[in-house]
């Protein structure tokens, strides 16, 4: 963690990533039914195809429907994948973007879309202002709602304007789209209106190229596109490099896509460490920014973020420092809620005696 201090073994209780995602995985188990499923597919002899079998994508077509709203996404429009991040850090190169071309990306966002660029020997811009790229069209531009690391969710009208913007100019915009809203309150047991992906608008060649994230698998969905457009294009890369995913993952997803069960008592469970953390980081003194979405919560106690990263190094406190994700960060830290009932209610006690 660079400058983060030392801890002793016993005080140690990690909340978030310091520099990578794997230790901020969620720590609630997998849905039994995924679990079943992988297991029932264990013995899958032969080769999957990169499409994917078509029950994978009925099952993420049906998901979106339920949940969202989501009309007219045929089985063509869906490509299921190993992981979101696999699929952002090499999407550059398998759109053909290259050198001389531009790419935007959020100026709070993981490293790995300036590295998808810098992969493809394309330039990058990590900005949240159209006006910022002057009179320069990018080949692609990325959104990121709920934001990683903020937790931001970006209105109606500021998505609209986005992919009006790259209506115009004949850039491809990529909506990543991370993990639900996770708050008191907030109902995950009735569909919700299906407003950042069905009202955007309609009858151009460059409609949205979402990514929608299921843990711990991604897939990537090209909304109402009823021909040939950047999932073709994928896809027609994908399958001569191999990438594939394999057929247990893709029973397990099935399954997971199926279970709306589990996404609302995960959700209680989360919502719950959630209301805790934040109390617990108000009552210390911090300030809470965005964190409307996600499973983190952006917070500041108005200075530089490796005196925080520090402050909470010595109660045996882990936290992310703001500016990993970029610049706009350097006084924030990213502290999840994804640990443990136990040790968030340590964490909460720690706080509360610092």
């Amino acid at each position: 963690m660079g400058q983060a201090h030392v801890l002793r073994r016993d005080r140690a209780h990690t909340l978030t990533a310091s520099s990578t995602s794997r230790s901020v995985r969620p720590s609630t188990r997998r849905p039994r039914s995924s679990r079943a499923a992988l297991r029932a597919a264990a013995d899958s002899p032969g080769y999957p195809t990169t499409i994917g079998l078509p029950e994978t994508r009925q099952a993420a077509i049906d998901w979106l429907s339920r949940r969202f709203g989501v009309t007219g996404l045929g089985p063509d429009g869906v490509l299921p994948v190993i992981g979101s991040k696999e699929l952002i850090g090499s999407m550059a190169i398998h759109l053909g973007i290259g050198a001389g071309d531009l790419i935007g990306y959020p100026a709070l966002a993981y490293p790995t879309y300036e590295v998808g660029a810098a992969l493809a020997g394309a330039r990058a811009l990590a900005t949240d202002s159209l006006t910022a790229f002057g009179p320069e069209t990018p080949r692609l531009l990325w959104l990121n709602s709920p934001s990683n690391p903020t937790g931001k969710v970006l209105p109606l009208e500021h998505l609209r304007k986005v992919v009006e913007w790259c209506r115009e100019r004949g850039t491809i915009p990529g909506l990543r789209r991370v993990l639900p809203r996770v708050r008191p309150g907030h109902r995950t047991d009735q569909r919700a209106p299906p407003r950042r992906l069905r009202r955007l608008p309609r009858g151009h060649p460059q409609r949205p190229l979402a990514v929608q994230a299921l843990q711990p698998r991604g897939l990537p969905l090209r909304v109402r596109r009823r021909r040939p457009g950047p999932v073709g294009e994928l896809l027609a890369v994908r399958k001569n490099l191999g990438l594939q995913m394999p057929m247990p993952q893709q029973r397990a997803m099935i399954a997971a896509l199926d279970d709306d069960a589990h996404v609302v008592e995960q959700h209680a469970t989360y919502a719950a460490r959630r209301a805790k953390l934040k109390e617990a980081l108000l009552l210390a003194g911090f300030t809470i920014d965005h964190s409307e979405a996600s499973l983190y919560l952006w917070s500041t106690r108005g200075e530089d973020c490796w005196s925080t990263v520090a402050a909470l190094a010595e109660l045996g406190i882990l936290v992310a420092p703001g500016d990993f994700y970029g610049s706009a960060g350097s006084r924030h830290v990213r502290v999840a809620f994804t640990a443990t009932d136990e040790r968030i209610d340590a964490a909460v006690d720690r706080l509360a005696g610092s």
